[in-house]
């Protein structure tokens, strides 16, 4: 107890957490004033933690893939990791998981790089792609809740890495995921090699007219005036964010009926899925 001339104040320590000081001001037997040093700051930065995990919530919930939204998204979990980090200082255990957390998160892509096995990244980038179907079109969409016709390949690509990556523990493969994800490419870009992530085949038609024994599972079919593309799926079959169907759709190039399978298109091809 602590005599002051306004009155008396009664000091408690929390026994788990001495650094913590709980101050009652008392006047002539009455309570007229109780807090706490750090509950008001800890008030707001629970606010805070609350308000920044929504909002990545919200992010991770957004379709749209572009540089603004990256870089948002990755604001978000700094703020995030921040004030949570802020708010759960006082646990030893919770503080110490949070202060390591972005190493782990960085340790795959330090790892060290090896050759990728082209032929077992095409084989789960098909199967990723087929993942896909009947997702919804959305522009610029590049997850399961919208997808356009070039986020459906990259995305895709995106997916296979990732799995080769812990399959593997391979840091190459991690690298490249992160660069495919940072660098947003569209149809057009695609078509240009943008990056060098894409290497033309040399290959134009219409797609009823190419010869389907010169693609390889996995090509990209993109129309002349770069505002469409599709993925060959072997066989004759052609997975495609349709903007007409509103979904994404395989159909097969000779037999069914497309306006997309009419037009001229240029065939081109990952880096990534090049056999030497």
């Amino acid at each position: 107890m602590v005599l002051q001339s306004e009155g008396y104040y009664l000091i408690l320590v929390e026994k788990s957490q001495p650094n913590r000081l709980w101050i009652c001001r008392l006047s002539l037997g009455n309570v007229l004033e109780w807090s706490s040093e750090s509950l008001m700051y800890r008030r707001l930065v629970l606010i805070g933690l609350v308000g920044s995990s929504l909002c990545l919530l919200a992010a991770c919930l957004n379709p749209v893939s572009s540089t603004a939204t990256k870089l948002l998204f990755l604001g978000l979990i700094g703020s995030t990791w921040a004030t949570a980090l802020i708010f759960f200082f006082d646990h030893r255990i919770l503080r110490r998981l949070l202060t390591i957390s972005p190493l782990i998160v960085l340790i795959p892509l330090a790892l060290p790089g090896r050759p990728i096995d082209a032929t077992e990244l095409r084989r789960d980038y098909v199967h990723r792609l087929s993942s896909y179907e009947g997702a919804s079109y959305f522009w610029g969409g590049e997850s399961r809740r919208g997808i356009d016709c070039s986020g459906l390949p990259r995305r895709a690509l995106l997916d296979a890495l990732l799995v080769y990556g812990f399959k593997h523990v391979n840091g190459k493969a991690f690298r490249s995921l992160m660069e495919q994800w940072w660098y947003d490419a569209s149809a057009k870009a695609l078509a240009e090699g943008y990056r060098g992530s894409t290497t033309s085949l040399g290959i134009s038609g219409s797609i009823r007219s190419i010869d389907d024994s010169r693609l390889m599972q996995g090509d990209l079919a993109i129309t002349t005036d770069k505002v469409h593309m599709l993925a060959y799926m072997g066989d004759g079959n052609w997975i495609q964010a349709h903007p007409g169907k509103r979904l994404v759709c395989t159909l097969n190039g000779k037999t069914d009926r497309d306006s997309w399978f009419a037009l001229p298109v240029t065939i081109h091809r990952w880096r990534l899925l090049e056999v030497d």
